[in-house]
């Protein structure tokens, strides 16, 4: 990763800082104190300041505090300014899934404050923080490990980055098989395996464990304590254990939702590839019994028992042609008919439902704190172009050539002062429509960015690839300003999704800096990369 010459800075990093106990470092608020003087001084005067990188570092410091194993260097050089303009839009990065392991510790610690100070010399505002249900309240209800997280705070206040946290309650990987695979937390999964019913389900008895069904939010299904219970209990310990660091280090608090930390239905996965691509038709997930018990009532309650039973028939397989089923096609789909929009805004209204559970509770949670809070709304483009938009209505957005879907949301999020959060910047239509004709991320980006500005909320963007390239950047500018252009200069900040070894190649690097200076609109930074042919060897992230 990337290391700064300590001969060239006016304050050298104190290894042992991070040795602190963990009631020394985060719930005192003279110690937060110290990180902002530290901040001050960290770099006193403009200068030429050199920085050296190696991967898969093993061998200690020498005198001048740079580090020797004979792999690949890396150099930086910056222009470097007391205080980094951010009258533009701020950029985050997104550090890697495995940065905390499953022990609560962080994976490499000295590799990554090397690269939180890369990331720092090159403008950066922040990083994005993953706080893993799964990880830290892991073995036992209420009992939660915040150790390695609290480590990478300071980390992170110590070169001067503001942090926004990520508060996860879904699973994230693949399967077992996955190297970077967080489940639920254990004694969550010892609950589903008794009940299988928590877990949403298809029409084929599927079922998925990435989040636990919405249909369940009220219940004490959890050892006695219903999962929104669960979610407010771990918000507000996590609240209690970084209330020194809240709006001075932790300035955004992003809660998750759902799948994926997004405000929808597992109705497909985004971490199988080619997803977009393949243009799938997704699931309805309201076959368990708690979303099922849901959907009779309201049939019930207006007089047509029949239509709560189950989903829709006719509406497919996974990627089935929307024309050729009798639920999504254009001409005389059961979608538009009564039964349709009966189950579609029980469906839909669901979902919001579930939202505003969350949001009703962060908000009071982290009332006075000076965090600005944000969900995650998925950014679900492939047929946007048809009159049904069907994946979009089996994720849960009730949004149709005639119904807008997402303003629903953007006057949720408004009502609790939310902002919103949302992927695919990068995306062209020219691009996609090679792959799928029906796709269309910008039109899809330009409505909720329309409903956002409707509403007057904050909007946080970010990638949905990771490779970008100068065109990918350049789409990221043009959008960002299609929403905070105007009289009005609406905030905007974008998240690059996410921080990797190829991040910090010389082309990769120059790339990503001069996006960064681009995006602030100011006199940052220049930074530059000179990479020189190495050993072979790689760092794993």
């Amino acid at each position: 990763m990337v290391m700064f010459a300590s001969q060239l800075t006016a304050t050298t990093f104190s290894p042992s800082f991070l040795n602190s106990t963990p009631s020394d470092t985060t719930r005192s608020p003279f110690l937060a104190l110290a990180h902002l003087r530290y901040n001050r001084t960290f770099f006193p005067t403009r200068r030429r300041l050199a920085v050296s990188s190696r991967l898969n570092s093993s061998r200690s410091s020498g005198a001048g505090g740079s580090v020797d194993n004979g792999d690949v260097p890396y150099e930086l050089h910056h222009d470097f300014s007391p205080q980094r303009e951010t009258k533009g839009s701020p950029v985050f990065v997104t550090l890697p899934v495995n940065t905390v392991g499953p022990e609560g510790k962080i994976s490499r610690p000295r590799a990554m404050m090397f690269s939180l100070k890369a990331l720092a010399a090159a403008g950066v505002e922040g990083v994005v923080v993953e706080f893993w249900w799964g990880i830290i309240e892991r073995k036992e209800p209420r009992v939660y490990d915040w150790r390695g997280y609290r480590e990478l705070v300071m980390m992170a206040c110590m070169c001067g980055l503001k942090v926004r946290a990520v508060l996860a309650f879904h699973q994230y990987g693949t399967g077992p098989d996955d190297p970077n695979q967080i489940p639920l937390p254990l004694w969550v999964l010892d609950e589903i395996n008794k009940d299988p019913e928590l877990a949403y389900s298809d029409r084929f008895g599927r079922r998925n464990i990435e989040y636990i069904s919405l249909g369940c939010d009220t219940l004490p299904v959890l050892r006695g304590r219903t999962p929104i219970q669960a979610y407010a209990d771990f918000m507000r310990d996590f609240r209690e254990t970084f209330r020194p660091s809240l709006g001075l280090t932790i300035t955004r608090v992003q809660i998750g939702m759902g799948p994926g930390g997004e405000l929808r239905y597992p109705s497909f996965s985004f971490q199988k590839p080619n997803v977009a691509s393949s243009g799938g038709l997704g699931e309805f997930q309201c076959y368990d019994k708690y979303m099922l018990a849901s959907l009779n009532a309201c049939a019930r309650k207006i007089g047509k028992r029949e239509w709560g039973d189950g989903g829709p028939f006719g509406a497919g397989s996974l990627t089935q042609n929307p024309e050729h089923t009798d639920f999504f096609k254009n001409e005389g789909g059961s979608w538009n008919t009564p039964y349709g929009k009966f189950f579609l805004e029980w469906y839909s209204n669901m979902l919001l439902l579930h939202g505003e559970r969350i949001c009703r509770e962060a908000e009071t949670i982290f009332r006075g704190t000076e965090v600005l809070i944000s969900a995650e709304v998925a950014a679900i483009h492939w047929h946007y172009a048809i009159q049904s938009h069907p994946s979009e209505l089996t994720a849960g957005y009730y949004n149709t050539f005639d119904r807008d879907g997402y303003l629903p949301i953007a006057r949720l999020f408004s009502k609790y002062g939310f902002a919103i959060c949302c992927s695919c910047f990068e995306m062209q239509d020219a691009t996609m429509q090679k792959i799928n004709p029906s796709g269309s991320p910008e039109g899809f980006l330009k409505q909720l960015l329309l409903a956002a500005r409707l509403c007057d909320i904050s909007l946080e963007g970010q990638n949905f690839t990771t490779d970008l390239d100068d065109d990918a950047f350049s789409q990221v500018l043009k959008m960002s300003k299609f929403y905070s252009d105007g009289i009005e200069k609406r905030p905007f900040a974008f998240n690059f999704v996410r921080m990797n070894k190829r991040m910090f190649e010389t082309q990769n690097w120059d790339r990503f800096a001069r996006f960064v200076r681009q995006m602030s609109s100011g006199k940052i930074l220049q930074a530059r990369l000179r990479a020189q042919l190495g050993s072979s060897r790689s760092y794993s992230f």
